[in-house]
C-alpha cells in the first residue's frame, strides 16, 4: 500500500522488469478516484464514467429504489444519457496534490503532551486545511502517516452535487453466493456498477482515464491496484493488539451478532421490510465476518509471537541509542496504559458519546444539526474536527441528504441501540435514566421517530440556518432528545480525547520517529483511507489442507454453482443468456496485491495502465490483513475485465456502455 510519492519502482523493476516512472504514476493517480463514503473507483472514459463495485453504490441504488421498483433486485441500466439518475448522497474525490507538512505539525506540538498536544495538533491541522481549501470544489485533509512519523496535506478535487447511476446488475449476481461465499474463493460475482460525474449539467470531461484491456489479466502477470485502503493496524504495539484481541473485538462482535439478528428478524416481516433493510443487513454481515477474521488472526499464537518478537527487536535497537531511548523509551508503557484506559471507557465511548448513533440515522442527523449550530459559533481551530470549515462540506453531505429514511426501520434500529445501551451500562446508570426516564427503549424510540420532522431536509436546513435560537426553541422530538443529552455526550467525547486519543497520538508519534531514524521509509505506512498503489501478480495459493487454489473462475462455474435458491440463485437475465455466453470466459480471479477494506472498487491495471480487473473482495486469509500481510495466502479477489464486457454485451445488451469502454484514438496524456 505504497504512497504515490514513495513508490518502490526499483523493486518492481527487479522483480518484474518494469519501472513505473513519474508520468505513469501521475496518470494512475489522476485516473483513480475515491468514493467518500468508504470505497474506491476509477475513471474509465473521457466523459466522467466511473467504475466501482455494486456494493459501493448500494446505498445509491437503495435510495433510488421504491416499493414498486427495487433496483437492487431488478438491476438498473440507463439506455440513454437522459436516463442516468442522480445519487442523493455520493461524493467522488480525485487526488490532485500533496505537500509534506511534517515540520509544521511537529513544531506546533513540540514539548507538549496530553491534552495540550492534542489540541495544538488539531488546531494546526485545521489551519493547514483551511488555508488549502479555497473552494467548495476542493477537499483538503492532513493525513497522518506512520502513526505520526509523517504528516501530508492531501488535496482532492471534489464532486458531490451531481453523480449519477449509469448501470448496476441485479444483486443476485453482484453478490452471488451471499454471506456464505463472502471473503472466499472461488467466487462468481459481477460486483460492478458504473456512475457518471456531471459538472454544470454535462458529463465531466476527464482526459485522464484508464483504457480497457480486452485480453484481461493472465496468470503470472504483473498487476497494480490503485485505491484507498481504509485502515490497518500493523504498526500498533503488542499492548494495543492484546487489548483488541481480549476486550475490544469481542465486544464489537457481540454487538454485531445482536444487530444482525435484529435486522434479520425485521426483514422477515415481508418483502418491503426486506427491501428497506437489505443494505443494513449486508453491512452488518460483512462487518461481522471481517471482525471474526481479525480476531482469529490475533488469536493465532504463531502470528502474535511474531508481533512480540518484532516489537522486542525494535525496542532493543532503540535501547542501544541512549538519546533515542531517553526520548521514546517510555512510549510503549504509555500506550499500554492508554489501552487499559480505553478498555475502561469503551462502553462510555460507545453509548454516552453516542459513537454509533444508537444505530439511528435520524439521531445522527439531529446530533449533527445541534452540534453543527453550536460548533460553527466557535473559532475554526476550537471546533470538533468534523465541523471545521474544511470538513464541513462532508458533514453537510450526510446531514442534508435527500435519501429516504424509513420510519419503521428507524424505530427498530433505535430500539436496538437504546436496549443495548441499557444492557451494557446498567439500568441504574445515571445516563440510562436520563435517556429513558420512565419509558422503555421501544416506547422512547417510537415516540421520537414518529414525532420528528427531520425526514424533511428543509426542516433540517431551517434549524441549521436558524442558529442557537432555533435549536433552543425547537419542539422537534429528536432535536429535543439530543439537546437534553448534549452536555453528557460532549463530556464523554472530551474524556476520551484527553485520556486516550491524546496519549496515543503523542506516543505513537514518538515510536514512529524511532522507526524513521532506524529504517526510514523502507516500508509503507498503515492504511488511512487515502490514495495508495500496490503491486503484485495473478497467482493462486495452496490452502492449509494442501489443496491448490487456481487463480481464475469462469462463467461455467457460476452456472454449475447455482442452485436456484438464495443466495445461489442466478438472475433470470443470466439464465436466459446462458446459451449465448462463452462459458469459458474468466469471471473472477485473484492476485497477490496487498489490499484492505476501502479498496473495494479499485481498478486492477497492467503495466500499460489498462483495466484488467475490478477489486471487490479478499479471501479468508486476507482478513488478518489489518495486522499483517502474508504473500503466501493473502489474496485480492477481482472481477475479470473480459468477464465484465462479456456480461455487459451478452447478458445486458449494454451496447452504449461497452462502446464507451472501448479504447478511443490515442490520447496525448498518460501512457498508452
Amino acid at each position: 500500500m505504497w504512497t504515490f510519492d514513495n513508490f518502490p519502482s526499483a523493486r518492481v523493476q527487479k522483480s518484474f522488469g518494469f519501472s513505473p516512472d513519474k508520468a505513469w504514476l501521475d496518470h494512475v493517480r489522476l485516473s483513480s478516484v475515491r468514493l467518500a463514503l468508504g470505497c474506491s473507483g476509477s475513471f474509465v472514459s473521457p466523459d466522467g464514467l466511473v467504475m466501482t463495485n455494486h456494493h459501493c453504490a448500494r446505498r445509491c441504488i437503495q435510495d433510488l429504489s421504491t416499493k414498486e421498483q427495487d433496483l437492487n433486485l431488478l438491476g438498473f441500466q440507463a439506455k440513454t444519457q437522459a436516463e442516468e439518475r442522480t445519487c442523493p448522497r455520493m461524493e467522488i474525490n480525485q487526488f490532485i496534490g500533496m505537500e509534506d507538512v511534517t515540520a509544521r505539525v511537529q513544531t506546533a506540538t513540540k514539548g507538549l503532551s496530553g491534552q495540550a498536544f492534542n489540541r495544538a495538533q488539531k488546531a494546526e491541522f485545521t489551519r493547514i486545511e483551511k488555508a488549502c481549501q479555497t473552494s467548495d470544489q476542493l477537499r483538503c485533509e492532513v493525513v497522518t502517516l506512520y502513526h505520526g512519523g509523517q504528516y501530508q496535506l492531501y488535496t482532492y478535487r471534489r464532486w458531490k452535487k451531481d453523480v449519477r447511476l449509469v448501470f448496476a446488475p441485479e444483486e443476485a449476481i453482484a453478490f452471488f453466493g451471499g454471506d456464505p461465499d463472502n471473503f472466499n474463493f472461488p467466487r462468481y460475482d459481477l460486483d460492478v456498477s458504473f456512475l457518471r460525474v456531471y459538472e454544470d449539467g454535462k458529463p465531466l470531461q476527464t482526459p485522464e482515464y484508464f483504457r480497457w484491456s480486452e485480453a484481461g489479466a493472465k496468470e503470472g502477470e504483473l498487476t497494480f491496484v490503485s485505491g484507498n485502503p481504509g485502515h490497518t493496524s500493523r504498526l500498533l504495539t503488542v499492548a494495543q493488539l492484546a487489548s483488541l484481541r481480549d476486550t475490544l473485538i469481542p465486544l464489537k462482535l457481540e454487538r454485531l451478532a445482536q444487530e444482525r439478528g435484529w435486522v434479520d428478524q425485521f426483514a422477515q416481516r415481508g418483502p418491503e421490510a426486506a427491501r428497506i433493510s437489505r443494505t443494513a443487513l449486508f453491512g452488518v454481515e460483512n462487518s461481522y465476518k471481517g471482525w471474526v477474521g481479525r480476531r482469529d488472526t490475533l488469536l493465532d499464537p504463531t502470528f502474535f509471537a511474531a508481533k512480540v518478537k518484532e516489537e522486542q527487536a525494535l525496542r532493543a535497537r532503540v535501547a542501544k541509542n541512549p538519546a533515542l531511548q531517553k526520548e521514546v523509551g517510555g512510549a510503549w508503557d504509555a500506550l499500554a496504559q492508554a489501552a487499559r484506559t480505553e478498555e475502561k471507557l469503551e462502553r462510555e465511548t460507545t453509548w454516552i458519546r453516542s459513537e454509533n448513533r444508537y444505530f439511528s440515522e435520524l439521531f445522527g442527523i439531529a446530533r449533527n444539526v445541534v452540534w453543527g449550530v453550536a460548533e460553527r459559533q466557535k473559532p475554526d481551530i476550537e471546533r470538533f474536527r468534523e465541523f471545521t470549515d474544511a470538513r464541513l462540506p462532508a458533514t453537510e453531505l450526510v446531514t442534508f441528504s435527500k435519501a429516504p429514511i424509513y420510519p419503521e426501520l428507524e424505530v427498530e434500529m433505535f430500539t436496538l441501540g437504546l436496549t443495548k445501551m441499557r444492557e451494557e451500562l446498567g439500568a441504574d446508570h445515571p445516563y440510562v435514566k436520563q435517556v429513558l426516564g420512565k419509558e422503555s427503549p421501544r416506547e422512547l424510540a417510537t415516540r421520537v421517530v414518529q414525532g420528528t420532522k427531520l425526514y424533511d431536509v428543509a426542516q433540517r436546513r431551517a434549524l441549521w440556518n436558524g442558529g442557537a435560537a432555533a435549536i433552543a426553541a425547537s419542539d422537534d422530538s429528536m432535536i429535543a432528545l439530543v439537546r437534553r443529552l448534549d452536555p453528557e455526550m460532549r463530556a464523554a467525547r472530551k474524556r476520551y480525547e484527553d485520556e486516550v486519543e491524546s496519549v496515543v497520538k503523542k506516543n505513537s508519534e514518538l515510536i514512529a520517529k524511532a522507526r524513521f531514524k532506524l529504517d526510514g521509509t523502507s516500508t509503507y505506512p498503515d492504511a488511512t483511507f487515502s490514495p495508495r498503489v500496490s503491486f503484485g501478480s495473478v497467482r493462486g495459493w495452496t490452502r492449509e489442507d494442501g489443496v491448490q487454489v487456481k487463480p481464475f473462475t469462469d462463467f461455467a462455474g457460476a452456472f454449475a454453482r447455482a442452485t436456484g435458491e438464495h443466495p445461489f440463485d442466478l438472475p433470470q437475465s443470466w439464465l436466459k443468456a446462458k446459451d449465448r455466453l462463452t462459458l469459458t470466459t474468466p469471471l473472477n480471479f485473484v492476485t497477490t496485491n496487498d489490499i484492505i477494506g476501502g479498496n473495494s472498487g479499485s481498478p486492477v491495471i497492467n503495466r500499460n495502465a489498462e483495466i484488467v480487473g475490478l477489486v471487490f473482495d479478499g479471501n479468508l486469509p486476507s482478513l488478518g490483513g489489518d495486522f499483517g500481510f502474508d504473500i503466501r495466502n493473502n489474496r485480492t479477489v477481482a472481477v475479470h475485465s473480459r468477464g465484465l464486457t462479456e456480461a455487459l454485451r451478452v447478458v445486458y445488451g449494454a451496447d452504449r456502455l461497452v462502446q464507451e469502454l472501448q479504447p478511443p484514438e490515442p490520447r496525448t496524456t498518460g501512457p498508452r
